[in-house]
């Protein structure tokens, strides 16, 4: 793999930091400068600052998104989630929650687990609570349900169930881009309220907002089985 992917990999810091640190002259690959977006074997002898990549310990995270938290780690971007988490190891979220939306989201430095987790042909499970702008009908759960034509195609059928009259829970197998509201509006309504409640086997119970938690040895050992 590349070696930037490498050491983001490793939990040793982003991609991005890791081309600073290259430009920097910084890592050596079998006792030559490494370049920019190269590739790299994990029996090939590789050095920053004239030492082996540090181990560090994986950090597992489930925190509680507010609206207005922008998951990115751009510094440049104000209300980023690192600079809210204030964590202070190198993690990064696995994942998207847009800014108007709250809720569960996962933060790592594991990025062979992160990449697991959003491969969604693994069809892992993502939970919402989702309360719209009015009231619908029973077409409307049917409809979302079957999956519904956005731009890109048609989404994939889903589990939905009606809590009230404008308040429905949502089981997603997919992570398209603003998927669920997309999909509302295509049936005439706007969202209001977004809320992520379960990512596989880890839920928000108990996590109020604006908090986080560390996963347990549990938790993380289900996720690493998915």
């Amino acid at each position: 793999m590349r070696i930037n992917k490498l050491l983001s990999n490793l939990g040793f810091c982003s991609r991005r930091e890791a081309n600073r640190i290259i430009e920097d002259n910084r890592i050596t690959v079998n006792g030559k400068k490494c370049i920019q977006g190269q590739w790299v074997e994990k029996t090939d002898t590789i050095l920053i600052d004239n030492a082996p990549i540090p181990v560090r310990d994986k950090v597992y995270i489930v925190l509680n998104k507010p609206v207005g938290i922008i998951c990115t780690a751009e510094d440049k971007v104000e209300n980023n989630i690192i600079k809210f988490l204030g964590y202070k190891e190198y993690i990064f979220p696995v994942g998207r929650l847009d800014k108007e939306s709250e809720g569960l989201i996962l933060m790592t430095n594991d990025g062979e687990l992160a990449n697991k987790i959003l491969e969604s042909q693994n069809e892992h499970e993502k939970e919402y609570i989702v309360i719209l702008d009015k009231p619908f009908d029973d077409c409307f759960i049917e409809g979302m349900g079957k999956g519904v034509e956005i731009t890109g195609g048609k989404t994939k059928p889903c589990k939905i169930k009606r809590i009230n009259d404008d308040t429905f829970s949502i089981i997603l197998t997919q992570g398209l881009n603003r998927q669920i509201r997309r999909m509302s509006k295509t049936f005439g309504y706007r969202v209001i309220k977004l809320k992520r409640i379960r990512i596989v086997n880890i839920k928000i119970d108990g996590i109020e907002t604006g908090e986080w938690r560390k996963l347990t040895e549990k938790e993380v050992e289900k996720l690493r089985n998915l």
